[in-house]
């Protein structure tokens, strides 16, 4: 018999009795059997007369739908006691009826549900077209090629695929450049989840909105209306019924060589003997000089790492570091760089004197196996505003992970603590805004919703040109049941936890907007958000940056509230706009806190926000005041 794994999907029996299949750990379902008004019974004769239509499966079922005191289900039970017949929900998100051919010695597929293989959710993996009509049903993308061929011959295409040649794109001091083409998709449904940019009435001025950003990987305009995705492209379908001149097409963003590639195949098959020659040639010698390499590196015993297998390395090309190999980068772990709840942070250089930042994970209980994969998925995970992983060390107990490391630190460090290099209003916006693309990309564009847990102006890292970068995204993976422990490190910055932290229900992505909302208020007035002393001639009081920015953004005085150390150098629209996203992110109910998506939107200029009311916690602290204290003279007398 065949013993499944766990996969990527599930068909779950919901409380009306309705079949659907959909998305792990997810909510997306992408097909049912019945629906809310469907009564069992009725779902049981769907069922039955599918079966019966089909020629193969008809008169060896009964399917049944039984009702007790204790528990409802339904029953699959064979007419035929001589055949052999199991159900199973495969890779590709079907549910098959196999039956034992012994003919053939082999199980044979004799009904599927539902039919096409295209049905589940990104069943093909990032940058592919799913053709239901086809075989394979799953295709690259143009310059693309298979990430795990290993992989796709099992008939797991989970994996996608990955650009034959990078994108030529760079963003400095808050400008992008990119020479970077388009190839157009057409007859195809779209991707989920774009980005919607406003205001933008020609084709021309849509693809100049996405080569703006080095995240975006493909546009649409249609309708008059200007889509962009950011990050991989999943679930993308071939649909014949489109129109071919229909507005509806997907422009592939590619590597302007590209171009030059697909002229040059218009010549290049007189002399495909030559170069396939040619070519075996050159791969012999290019292994030679491979394998030459690889000795004389392992006899200078200079820093290397071992590239991950196929299945388990992401299109960065994740490297597997040797423990000692990181222990002589950060001289045995002498320069600390930082900690926090999942670890401390160590300064490293390799041998080739790029410096990096090494992670030694706290409290990470995992098998290896299970530390490569979420390793593996993280790898996946890029965009300009967060840090980028490396590599990582799985040695015995040791688990580290080593990322990218930032030139100008944190931004707590440029708030709080150089007073020498203050920053400006201009690049304090720019943070803003950028800290939410990239916490709006975890959460809305990645395959699975990845809630932060910990942000804070010190997991916000800088680069040379200042722009920022999220860190630590990811990590309660690593954790995984001692989280709890992590919870309560992070309870030392308290002022950054949502209520519902502390109140025990179930953790949302607003978690992260509402630390986020926090952050906001710091890069306004450049101090930390905790309670101050505040004395007057009679009595002292409690006051709370988060309360007083409220109370000024009702009264109209939000000037009041920048960080003096900018002498008012600022963007008053601006200044209003981030503390009104701020103030709206800090409020008590979850549902009243804006998406990332929302709010990227509004600091972005196309969207506007009414001034938020007081959050109940807050109004509590307006109304706190200390009894009065007797002055110093009173204590000499």
């Amino acid at each position: 018999m065949i013993d499944p794994g766990t996969g990527s999907y599930c068909t779950e029996l919901q409380i009306n009795g309705a079949l659907v299949h959909r998305s792990w750990n997810t909510s997306n379902v992408f097909w049912s059997w019945g629906t809310v008004r469907s009564s069992a019974p009725k779902l049981v004769l769907l069922l039955q007369s599918a079966l019966e239509i089909n020629p193969k499966s008809r008169g060896l079922i009964r399917v049944a739908y039984v009702v007790n005191s204790e528990e409802e289900y339904y029953t699959y039970t064979s007419l035929n006691e001589s055949t052999y017949i199991f159900y199973v929900h495969d890779i590709s998100g079907q549910t098959k009826l196999n039956l034992w051919s012994q003919a053939k010695q082999s199980w044979e597929t004799i009904y599927t549900h539902p039919p096409s293989p295209c049905t589940a959710y990104a069943t093909c993996g990032p940058f592919t077209v799913c053709s239901g009509n086809s075989n394979p049903f799953c295709g690259c993308m143009e310059s693309f090629s298979q990430k795990s061929p290993g992989d796709w011959e099992l008939g797991d295409h989970t994996g996608g695929c990955v650009r034959d040649t990078p994108l030529d794109c760079t963003d400095k001091k808050n400008k992008t450049s990119s020479t970077d083409i388009f190839h157009p998709i057409a007859r195809v449904t779209l991707p989920n989840n774009p980005e919607i940019i406003k205001d933008v009435t020609t084709q021309s001025k849509c693809m100049e909105a996405c080569l703006r950003y080095c995240s975006c990987t493909a546009y649409s305009y249609n309708n008059s209306m200007c889509y962009i995705w950011n990050g991989d492209l999943v679930d993308v379908k071939k649909n014949d019924d489109i129109d071919n001149n229909s507005e509806d097409v997907l422009y592939l963003r590619l590597a302007a060589t590209n171009l030059e590639n697909f002229r040059k195949n218009t010549t290049r098959k007189p002399v495909a003997r030559v170069i396939l020659v040619t070519s075996i040639i050159s791969f012999g010698l290019l292994m030679l000089i491979m394998l030459l390499l690889l000795i004389w590196r392992n006899k200078s015993k200079l820093l290397y790492g071992v590239a991950l297998p196929d299945n388990q390395c992401s299109g960065g090309g994740i490297i597997n570091f040797r423990y000692t190999d990181l222990n002589h980068a950060t001289k045995s772990f002498s320069e600390k760089l930082g900690a926090g709840g999942f670890g401390s942070v160590f300064k490293g250089v390799l041998s080739d004197q790029i410096t990096i930042a090494v992670k030694r994970l706290d409290g990470a209980r995992q098998g290896e196996k299970q530390f490569r994969a979420e390793v593996s998925s993280i790898g996946l995970i890029q965009h300009i505003n967060l840090v980028r992983l490396i590599g990582f060390c799985c040695e015995g107990d040791n688990r580290l992970l080593v990322y990218e490391h930032m030139l100008n630190g944190s931004l707590d460090v440029h708030l709080f603590g150089n007073k020498h290099s203050v920053l400006n209003w201009s690049a304090r916006y720019q943070i803003a805004v950028r800290v939410a693309r990239g916490l709006s990309y975890l959460h809305h564009s990645c395959r699975q919703c990845i809630i932060h847990c910990d942000i804070k102006p010190q997991n916000i890292l800088l680069d040379e040109s200042f722009v920022p970068k999220i860190a630590d995204f990811g990590m309660a993976a690593f954790v995984g049941r001692d989280f709890s422990r992590v919870l309560t490190t992070l309870r030392g910055t308290v002022g950054y936890l949502a209520p519902e932290w502390l109140s025990g229900v179930a953790i949302t992505p607003k978690v992260d907007v509402y630390s986020f909302g926090m952050v906001l208020l710091e890069i306004i007035s450049g101090k930390r958000n905790k309670p101050e002393q505040v004395y007057t001639s009679s009595n002292h009081h409690v006051a709370y940056f988060p309360v007083q920015a409220i109370l000024k953004l009702q009264g109209g005085d939000v000037s009041s509230l920048v960080d003096p150390q900018l002498h008012g150098d600022f963007d008053l629209e601006e200044v209003e706009r981030v503390c009104k996203v701020a103030c709206w992110c800090i409020q008590d109910d979850e549902s009243d806190r804006p998406t990332m998506g929302e709010l990227v939107q509004v600091l972005e200029g196309l969207q506007d926000l009414d001034v938020p009311p007081m959050p109940r916690l807050l109004a509590a602290i307006t109304q706190t005041e200390l009894t009065e204290e007797p002055t110093c003279d009173s204590h000499a007398s």
